[in-house]
């Protein structure tokens, strides 16, 4: 894995290698269209045959074949078996744990309601990635299919009617991302016969609908209750991995894209552990202060102020002091995970250490530490933006969008799992050794930031002194005898 971003390097080696503009290649073609002197502004003349082979070749649609258009249709088979196979039991199930009829009716229709709704958001949403959106929504999808399997071991009463509502609504959600990512993949692949094609998909989501009952009526007779969504949830899990194979990406920059470049993926697991060393620290931190200290409640409030004011305070500043010199975000990244890892190891202190754990020190770590998560998160969102630009993502509101949600998403991951992670080591091995294993994670973290700015430092020098050496090459072979 090379961490030098490779639209960089590419473009700095066009410039200066001999064979990037050879004659008779494209590139020195069109290099020669722009740069030519005398040439008027304007549009150009279209190419042989009318049309600029530049712009045909853009505009091209990207055609599927019939594996991949068979797997979209296949999709949308089992996804209608999916919605219809309730209708032969579902509500005699439903009714038998207390619901009424009107209930169940609500129950169906709700369906139908957060599809309307799902449709607005979605139709906006596509910009994340068609491919994307279509599996995840078959992931959702079949894990909702199974959940429908387990319902029957649900209290009845008000509790199995709420999660046959809240289960619905999340099959309803998925089915339909699922059908406008399908539509918008169709309509991209064969834009002059539009009408066709969703015809085609149509038919197939019909013929679901129809086949769901017989079906889920045989399987329910033969083997109870579960088996009919457990054996469609399965295959619809099992088409997942199928589907990110074998459909094609259509040059889009999503969510998915971002998330699996090297560096964002190393900054996103910084911020999930700087996120859960918050989270940890929630149900923990009082608990202890008032075990060890026996403070006040009141009094604990303030333990918890020195943290959150110096992060209040140094934020802005690393922020002013990340953007008057870019070079230093990297650096302030790395050694801010390392002395909040540093933080966490004293703030029981850790045992091995053999520090006397008092109120001063305590107080003293945390302000500490709200100054390095400080220094750590700031950098964070303008690394990611940079990154994403390297690699091609355009400068827009699509992109901020991107990192945007990318980092609320990461954050919102470590906030989730800080508290309960700390909940269950604090109560297993105490808060000492529950901390100390907290502040492993940004010393992970930290240490693989570090490792990888100096490989990517590493790259970029042997890329430039390979630009250098070429262009010396060059000169060599054009002015032979220049002393």
């Amino acid at each position: 894995m090379l961490p030098a971003c490779p639209r960089a390097r590419s473009s700095s080696r066009s410039r200066s290698s001999p064979r990037a503009l050879r004659p008779g290649s494209s590139d020195a073609g069109v290099r020669a269209r722009v740069e030519a002197p005398g040439e008027p502004e304007g549009p150009r003349p279209p190419g042989p045959g009318g049309d600029d082979p530049l712009e045909t070749a853009k505009e091209a649609p990207r055609r599927l074949s019939r594996e991949q258009l068979f797997t979209l249709i296949l999709a949308a088979s089992i996804i209608g078996m999916c919605y219809s196979i309730l209708g032969p039991f579902f509500p005699k199930e439903t009714k038998r744990k207390g619901a009424s009829n009107t209930v169940i009716g609500m129950i169906f229709g709700c369906y139908a309601l957060f599809n309307l709704l799902a449709s607005l958001v979605f139709g906006k949403l596509v910009h994340i990635g068609a491919k994307f959106m279509f599996v995840t929504g078959m992931f959702v999808s079949g894990g909702v299919t199974i959940l429908f399997g387990v319902l029957d071991q649900v209290p009845e009463g008000p509790i199995f009617i709420a999660v046959c509502f809240l289960v619905r609504v999340v099959d309803a959600i998925s089915f339909t991302g699922t059908l406008t990512a399908s539509f918008s993949i169709l309509v991209k692949a064969f834009p002059n016969n539009v009408a066709t094609v969703l015809g085609s998909l149509e038919i197939s989501s019909q013929l679901g609908l129809v086949l769901g009952p017989p079906l889920g009526g045989f399987l329910y007779q033969s083997f109870g209750y579960e088996l009919p969504f457990i054996f469609l949830g399965c295959i619809v899990l099992l088409m997942v991995p199928l589907n990110m194979y074998i459909l094609p990406n259509y040059g889009e920059y999503t969510f998915w894209k971002l998330i699996t470049l090297p560096k964002v993926a190393l900054i996103s697991f910084v911020i999930n552990s700087l996120s859960s060393g918050f989270g940890f620290l929630d149900p923990t931190l009082s608990l202890f202060v008032l075990e060890k200290f026996s403070l006040p409640a009141g009094y604990v409030g303030l333990v918890f102020l020195g943290l959150a004011l110096c992060y209040a305070i140094s934020s802005p500043l690393f922020g002013l002091l990340s953007d008057k010199m870019p070079h230093l975000r990297k650096w302030l990244l790395v050694f801010g995970n390392l002395i909040t890892a540093g933080c966490y190891m004293l703030l029981g202190p850790v045992p091995v250490l053999h520090i006397k754990s008092q109120l001063w020190l305590l107080v003293l770590v945390l302000v500490v530490n709200g100054i390095s998560a400080g220094m750590s998160i700031t950098p964070v969102f303008p690394e990611i933006l940079s990154c994403a630009y390297e690699n091609g993502f355009g400068e827009g509101l699509s992109t901020l969008g991107l990192v945007s949600g990318l980092f609320g998403a990461m954050w919102s991951v470590g906030a989730f799992l800080g508290p309960i992670l700390g909940g269950f080591l604090y109560e297993k091995i105490g808060f000492e050794w529950a901390a100390a294993i907290q502040g492993l994670l940004p010393l992970t973290s930290g240490l693989a930031m570090g490792l990888y700015y100096l490989l990517e430092h590493s790259t970029r020098r042997r890329s430039v002194s390979q630009d250098i050496l070429g262009t010396e090459e060059e000169r060599t072979v054009l002015l032979p005898n220049e002393s």
